[in-house]
């Protein structure tokens, strides 16, 4: 008998990883304590080792920060963490440094958020199945977005950028869930509050099908930058039938060719310690 396989629902879409978030920041020294040594991430050593950016490994993704200025995501961004009872102990041991920020941290009921010092969220959690099997990633951006904004842009994913997109009806309001991988999502729930002016902070996803994507954003003026052979830029999210903007956040847009694409990201283990050093123990142990 041959097996009933569903192969539908190993299909991704045509975004194939959210590889980094990026919000510039006026100060590194307090960027390498909130995340470095509280959120227990790692600096890139290879790329972005000087003073003025700073590019921030969380298994196969990264934070981009570099120095010019403070931009803030409108919403937070969702993390895989390890092992949440030591992350509480490093957030403690930071506090005193970043005593004059915006930094705070508070346990909620199964995950901890954490705020850095210039006021972007990061919402961290333990690993479960819902995030695949990551034990360190960044699983999702949650941005919010004007009430009756959310079924048009899950529509633009899906006509203009070929993503899987979907509408959770859930309590406190419509979400578009876009997938950008087997287990990370973009998230724009709907919100009545008034939102801030937007900044400038920009995401950066690769996608299989570059071309038509290219094509289709061309076609409705939506081209910011041709940055590359192997890279363009978007700002605006629009309705698709009616090219209503419905949002605004720059997409650094990046072909599987990228040279970038797939880069080895080295992860440390945050438990390491002059202490009580382990020998062979010095990198990330997880999965990713």
């Amino acid at each position: 008998m041959k097996p009933d396989f569903d192969r539908a629902r190993q299909d991704l879409g045509n975004i194939i990883l959210l590889e980094h978030v990026n919000v510039t920041i006026p100060d590194q020294h307090l960027a390498t304590i909130f995340y470095v040594s509280g959120l227990g991430l790692t600096r890139d050593p290879y790329l972005m080792t000087g003073i003025d950016n700073m590019w921030v490994n969380v298994g196969r993704s990264q934070f981009h920060l570099p120095s010019r200025g403070t931009q803030v995501v409108r919403g937070h961004v969702g993390i895989v963490l390890p092992d949440l009872a030591a992350l509480e102990r490093r957030l403690q041991g930071v506090a005193p440094l970043l005593a004059e920020t915006r930094f705070a941290w508070e346990k909620r009921d199964g995950w901890i958020e954490a705020t850095c010092p210039w006021g972007n969220r990061y919402r961290c959690h333990a690993p479960a199945p819902g995030f695949g099997d990551a034990e360190l990633a960044i699983a999702y951006v949650q941005l919010d977005v004007p009430a009756g904004s959310a079924p048009g842009i899950a529509g633009f994913y899906r006509d203009v950028l070929g993503a899987h997109a979907a509408i959770d009806g859930g309590a406190g309001g419509a979400t578009a869930v876009v997938s950008t991988g087997a287990a990370q999502r973009l998230r724009f729930r709907e919100t009545s509050r008034p939102l801030p002016v937007y900044d400038g902070h920009h995401i950066q996803v690769y996608i299989a099908d570059f071309s038509g994507p290219h094509r289709r954003l061309l076609e409705r003026g939506l081209v910011s930058e041709e940055s590359s052979e192997h890279q363009y830029r978007f700002r605006d999210i629009v309705d698709p039938a009616s090219g209503k903007r419905l949002f605004t956040l720059e997409h650094e847009v990046r072909s599987l060719t990228h040279p970038l694409y797939a880069r080895p990201l080295v992860n440390r283990n945050p438990a390491q310690s002059n202490r009580d050093y382990v020998r062979g123990h010095d990198a990330f142990p997880g999965t990713y």
